[in-house]
């Protein structure tokens, strides 16, 4: 009986907002170059980051409903031009790892995910999801980094190798009839 219907906003929704609309943007970027790309090892990994993104926003901005309030959408002033960037016909795959900052690991060393659960008040619904969200995110930098350093082997340390993930190669998709 002495509940409130109105929804105390949690500590946190500011950092699911961000994701969620920063994952759209993401996934904006990585179809522009999926479409962009001649090659296909490019094209495949792009793919997979676009859907990864994709699913990211919409599951972000599923949490942020299912807490009783909606996604703010604000604004990335560089969006537009990194999208630009990754559409290029003129520019290499090469030069659009590096422009848009996918070709090495942070300078600083720092993991940007690292402070995400500093917040106690993080319900277990949403720390799986942040759970889930940052392990994708990291394979995702390994991934991109790894595609980098096979296009461009001369342009990466040793050091950065080994932070890199094997290439995956995507897996033939089989379509089972049921007819």
């Amino acid at each position: 009986m002495g509940e409130s219907s109105e929804t105390v906003k949690p500590s946190y929704l500011g950092l699911l907002n961000a994701v969620a609309v920063g994952e759209l943007g993401g996934e904006v970027l990585f179809n522009a170059w999926a479409g962009a790309t001649k090659d296909p090892n490019v094209k495949a990994l792009c793919e997979t980051v676009a859907l990864r993104e994709a699913e990211h926003a919409r599951a972000f901005a599923k949490r942020i409903d299912e807490l009783g309030f909606s996604v703010r959408h604000r604004d990335d002033p560089g969006l537009a031009d990194r999208v630009v960037k990754a559409k290029s016909k003129k520019l290499s795959d090469v030069e659009k790892f590096e422009q848009l900052g996918f070709s090495r690991a942070p300078k600083d060393g720092k993991d940007i995910f690292a402070r995400f659960f500093d917040d106690l008040t993080i319900d277990i619904h949403t720390g799986e999801l942040l759970g889930r969200y940052i392990s994708e995110e990291r394979d995702t930098g390994r991934r991109l980094r790894a595609c980098y350093a096979t296009l461009a082997p001369d342009a990466v340390t040793p050091a950065e190798t080994t932070k890199a993930a094997k290439p995956v190669k995507p897996a033939k998709k089989k379509h089972k009839s049921k007819h």
